[in-house]
């Protein structure tokens, strides 16, 4: 069985004229690892919300299958914390491949066996045990972003690697069409991207490695000749931590490290209360086709990819490190769109996706921030744990009720009462973010 754990023996540094050319290329071969390697991660993970629309011609209700869709999300946010805790000691090469293709297995299964499809309760069980799975993969990702890259740089890094929910969150739509055209069932929608799953886990094993002195470099600090202010933590910086040290020392006692927690769960409930919603919204109240209420998730998702890039350069370079101006702004023009794709009234479809990519656009660069932020406050020993408690707010609480109270809220009210839910929620957001204004600055 492969050890998940970090090896404990000492690797010998590798010579002086090697180092430069070994940590150049290891650190393009890390990110390319952990960039395919979550992206992969979103290949399987909301595939359910592309199936409602299957789904409820079966006779499932939206608040049925919402409770569905809310499982992946109870499990993540609790794995993410969970896991993240478990990480901050694991070997992230292999962590993260587990995670990824035990994930892709499970997908496989629900869409090739007819049985874990047949009732509520046998979907959210195998839907819950996909989100424990799914939490695997960020914090191994965050624990090998700050070992790799330094403080000065991780903003736009960060920003970067983001991206990598946009690229597999965005080609599932496009990938889900090509898997019904070529197997002719709807249930392709779970299997054909979970192969690809599994294949992408392998390509983590392949590419990904450990820190950096466990391939003979020395620390990131040192290569790039930049150090914390702390002197405790320049000395400290590679002492690996217990977990109660982490828990109680770095990351539970930070009233900062709550306050982004919170503006993660109403961020998270606009996020998931959009996308997850959006096939179906544009398929019952503006009258799109299946075919292309998937483009248009697929608009939305890749619109995010430009406005994350933004948003990092904007908080390290006109914010100096603040990541809270940034998000807020961003978290105001998602308030903004989310009322014009509201009131849009049916048959401008031009408007509707507009709307879309404008949200697509401007969510993920707060998404992408907070998790950031979370990073900024911690010790990069503790920073699987300090993201895993932004993750278990903002999934366990904020899509589980994008998912669950959204969908019943819809079923009682209408859309109405659904989009007024997610103006609270965006404001809720900036409130919540503008708590923590003057903190997160970068180091230099």
């Amino acid at each position: 069985m492969v050890n998940l754990y970090r090896p404990a023996p000492h690797i010998e540094r590798l010579p002086a004229d090697k180092i430069d050319a070994t940590y150049r290329r290891l650190r393009l071969q890390v990110f390319l690892g952990i960039f395919i390697g979550y992206a992969g991660y979103y290949l399987v993970r909301k595939n359910f919300s592309l199936a409602i629309p299957y789904f409820t011609e079966q006779g499932f209700s939206k608040g049925e299958l919402g409770l569905v869709l809310s499982a992946v999300s109870i499990a993540y946010g609790i794995s993410k914390f969970v896991m993240g805790i478990v990480s901050d000691r694991c070997n992230p090469r292999y962590f993260l491949a587990t995670g990824l293709i035990l994930s892709g297995v499970l997908n496989i299964l629900f869409g090739t066996v007819p049985f874990l499809t047949s009732s509520i309760a046998i979907m959210f069980v195998l839907m819950f045990i996909n989100g424990w799975f799914q939490g695997m993969g960020w914090p191994p990702s965050g624990r090998t972003m700050v070992h790799w890259f330094s403080i000065s740089e991780r903003g736009t890094k960060m920003s970067i690697w983001n991206v990598a929910h946009n690229v597999g969150g965005g080609i599932t739509g496009p990938l889900v069409g090509l898997g019904i055209l070529l197997f002719a069932t709807w249930k392709s929608i779970f299997f054909f991207p979970g192969i690809i799953a599994v294949l992408i886990g392998i390509y983590v094993i392949m590419t990904l490695r450990d820190t950096p002195q466990s391939v003979g470099l020395p620390p990131i600090e040192e290569y790039k000749n930049e150090y914390p202010d702390d002197k405790d933590k320049v000395q400290d910086r590679e002492k690996e931590l217990t977990a109660k040290e982490i828990l109680f020392k770095y990351v539970l006692n930070n009233k900062f490290l709550w306050f982004i927690a919170l503006a993660n769960v109403f961020v998270y409930f606009v996020r998931y209360g959009v996308v997850d919603w959006a096939p179906t919204y544009l398929t019952e109240a503006k009258g799109f086709s299946h075919d292309n209420s998937r483009w248009s998730y697929f608009l939305y998702e890749y619109a995010g990819i430009p406005g994350t890039l933004l948003c990092g350069w904007m908080s390290d370079r006109l914010f100096k490190g603040r990541r809270a101006p940034a998000g807020i702004l961003f978290m105001v023009g998602v308030l903004l769109a989310v009322i014009v794709y509201w009131v849009n009234p049916p048959g401008n479809p031009l408007i509707d996706n507009i709307a879309l990519i404008s949200i697509g656009f401007l969510i993920y660069g707060p998404v992408m921030l907070i998790g950031l932020h979370a990073l900024d406050l911690a010790p990069k020993k503790a920073a699987g744990t300090a993201a895993g408690l932004t993750g278990l707010f903002g999934y366990l609480i904020g899509a589980t009720f994008a998912n669950a109270v959204m969908g019943y809220t819809v079923d009682l009210f209408g859309w109405d009462g659904g989009f007024i839910m997610l103006i609270a929620a965006c404001l809720l957001s900036i409130f919540f973010l503008a708590l923590t204004w003057n903190t997160g600055k970068v180091k230099h």
